[in-house]
């Protein structure tokens, strides 16, 4: 069945976004993680660099630095994308898009609103790249048929009008005392996420899918 026959027949987006805790415990040390890992070739669709190339101009609108494009978060980002595309919504509904199901290599959560399982977010790079680091995420859903450049678009418009979002691209509220060196996206069947760390990435570069 197709994904959007499956989640629903209505048109509407859902957006998530992410508290900080700032007494929360850091993500456990690299030897607490398996051995050094080989991510898989991986490359940007456009719906992706797209994302990332408007997140970057909407930064510099507002005198900030670009973020430097991460191979491992982006690696995150599509996992979780696909993740959620394959096996979303998930059960009970009050699961939100931070959720992760358990049909891969990573640990299961169902993320709710009192953001109780932050830390199933905050490891997931170390669960599945070699970057150790707490991440971030935000993401977005929507079931209308769009066109790679107006998803990007739509996705963008709704984290700026949201101000849990928009404080986290922008590093304002409870994220202004952290600098982004390292970003992420993934696409996959009408929900986005982008991953936000402030350690740089040292997994290699990563550029646009050929056509």
């Amino acid at each position: 069945m197709n994904i959007r026959n499956r989640i629903s027949r209505y048109a509407f987006i859902v957006l998530i976004f992410i508290s900080r805790n700032t007494n929360a415990q850091p993500v456990p040390e690299a030897a607490a993680f398996p051995a050094m890992k080989t991510l898989p070739d991986i490359c940007l669709s456009l719906t992706e660099q797209d994302i990332f190339e408007k997140i970057t101009t909407y930064r510099e609108e507002k005198g900030l630095k670009p973020i430097p494009l991460s191979k491992s978060l982006t690696y995150v980002a599509q996992t979780h994308a696909w993740d959620l595309a394959e096996h979303g919504p998930f059960k009970p509904h009050h699961c939100n898009l931070h959720s992760w199901s358990s049909k891969g290599p990573w640990s299961s959560c169902c993320y709710t609103e009192e953001h109780d399982k932050a830390d199933c977010m905050w490891v997931k790079p170390g669960e599945l790249t070699n970057y150790h680091h707490t991440g971030y995420e935000i993401a977005f859903w929507t079931d209308e048929p769009l066109s790679p450049l107006s998803f990007s678009e739509e996705a963008l418009k709704g984290w700026r009008k949201s101000t849990g979002h928009n404080e986290v691209i922008v590093n304002q509220g409870d994220w202004h005392d952290l600098e982004w060196n390292a970003m992420g996206v993934g696409y996959s069947n009408g929900f986005a996420v982008v991953w936000f760390g402030a350690v740089p990435d040292e997994d290699g570069e990563i550029k646009q899918c050929e056509p």
